[in-house]
């Protein structure tokens, strides 16, 4: 059975896959269908660095998603992250050869794709072309040129590169596990989608994505994307600092850092302590949780000078490039308590936890608009954004048929009248017979 209003996003993650199913309901919101979560074994930071074991998590995930759903899937749209990825500026033109002629999507294509010619470091693959703003005939500012005359086009572009390597490890897991890779998406552009608003990317937004082995960053200022970049740290290394620092094993530290973590060490008092039990007999250990807070204080107070690095590097402090917005926090690393408080101190900028409800509709689980799960929901809505675009291709293609039949009437019927001035003969195909049958040939190619 087809499902031409159903989508996939994958999350692949260094902590958890999520798959999660969805489509838009009739107020334009995301019901979410069905979702699958996994332990992400073989990713570390971003990338894949063992096949076998991200295969069997990413069919975890996805048969749970399918078993609650009750939807088979086919597509996916996947994200991306990783200490690979970089980003960079580059501006490029294209000479039309009719000026006379109004600028239409398939000139916009065309700059792109000479933009995706660009030479990269060897092993580097272009991963996005997204333009920022565009120049008709020198006239500049201009954001959407379609249905204007000019003979030269040209735009600012911010282009996104990543590892060719990393790129098709993440597509021959995703084909393994019998699926299609249907779009990949940059992990911030899509957390991006779930949980800032068109009045913050206007403004002047930086989101910062805090994941288990990364973080990742994306800037926005007057509605267009700005800036990205990944920071190769993320909640998994302050849970090894609590590991080490504490002598207990991982999970005793993931637990401790979720339930009793603080980013603020002036929060706790001296006297409090949490008993954690001890290895097979052995004693329990108290640990002090103004210790604990100190722990994750130190690595988080370093997440966040690296990423206000990145702000510095854009040149925030520039009237035009003024993030009047400030910060959004989202990823599971959002969850740590105190974070907010800490990110504004360091700082000097306003900031705000990122949670996907908004775009969720009203009778979704309450769990789902957890930041964690904010990358899967903005990927979900990629998907859904690509099958708008292809549903409105295929609407079109009636209209198009008709414009094709109609043209084509006069040749026709001046077959038809010599037809009948000619003494019968065998039947013999009309022009318009075929011209269906090429139509045919055509769709069926296509397809």
């Amino acid at each position: 059975m087809e499902h031409n209003d159903i989508s996939v996003g994958l999350d692949i993650g260094t902590t958890k896959i999520v798959a999660m199913i969805g489509r838009r309901n009739e107020y334009g919101k995301i019901e979410i269908l069905g979702i699958g979560k996994a332990k992400s074994l073989g990713v570390h930071r971003g990338v894949v660095n063992n096949i076998t074991q991200t295969i069997q998590s990413i069919q975890m995930a996805v048969d749970e998603a399918i078993a609650v759903s009750g939807i088979k899937i086919t597509d996916a749209v996947v994200g991306i992250a990783g200490q690979h990825i970089r980003s960079l500026q580059h501006s490029d033109y294209i000479t039309r050869a009719n000026s006379e002629q109004v600028i239409d999507d398939d000139d916009l294509d065309m700059l792109e794709k000479q933009v995706h010619k660009l030479v990269m470091l060897p092993g580097e693959e272009i991963i996005h072309v997204l333009p920022q703003e565009f120049k008709v005939d020198g006239q500049g500012e201009i954001t959407e040129p379609v249905g204007m005359y000019g003979g030269r086009l040209e735009a600012n572009f911010h282009v996104v590169v990543g590892q060719v390597s990393s790129i098709r490890n993440i597509g021959r897991c995703i084909k393994s596990a019998g699926l299609n890779l249907a779009e990949i998406t940059l992990e911030p552009l899509a957390s991006a989608e779930a949980v800032l608003s068109a009045e913050e990317k206007e403004a002047g937004v930086a989101l910062i994505d805090i994941g288990g082995g990364t973080t990742d960053l994306a800037i926005f200022k007057n509605g267009i994307i700005r800036h990205t970049a990944v920071i190769p740290f993320g909640g998994n290394v302050i849970t090894e600092d609590i590991k080490e620092g504490c002598s207990i094993i991982e999970k005793q530290a993931e637990l401790l850092k979720t339930r009793f973590g603080s980013a603020w060490p002036g929060e706790n008092k001296d006297n409090e302590i949490v008993s954690i039990p001890g290895l097979r007999g052995r004693d329990p250990k108290e640990i002090t949780l103004k210790n604990l807070s100190k722990i994750i204080n130190a690595r988080v107070v370093e997440i966040i000078e690296q990423v206000f690095l990145e702000i510095k590097n854009y040149g925030y402090e520039e009237s035009k490039k003024k993030l009047i917005a400030g910060i959004v926090i989202t990823g599971g690393g959002a969850q740590l308590k105190h974070l907010k408080q800490l990110v504004e101190y360091i700082t000097g900028m306003d900031s705000r936890i990122g949670y996907p409800n908004e775009n969720l509709a009203g009778d979704s689980d309450e769990s789902l608009s957890s930041p964690q799960y904010a990358t899967a929901v903005g990927l979900l809505m990629n998907g859904l954004k690509q099958l708008d675009k292809e549903n409105a291709k295929l609407a079109e293609q009636p209209k198009l048929e008709e414009e094709v039949i109609e043209q084509n009437e006069p040749e026709i019927e001046k077959v038809e009248e010599e037809e009948k001035e000619e003494e019968p003969k065998p039947p013999k195909k009309t022009l318009f017979e075929k011209w269906g049958e090429k139509f045919k040939e055509f769709l069926d190619n296509a397809e």
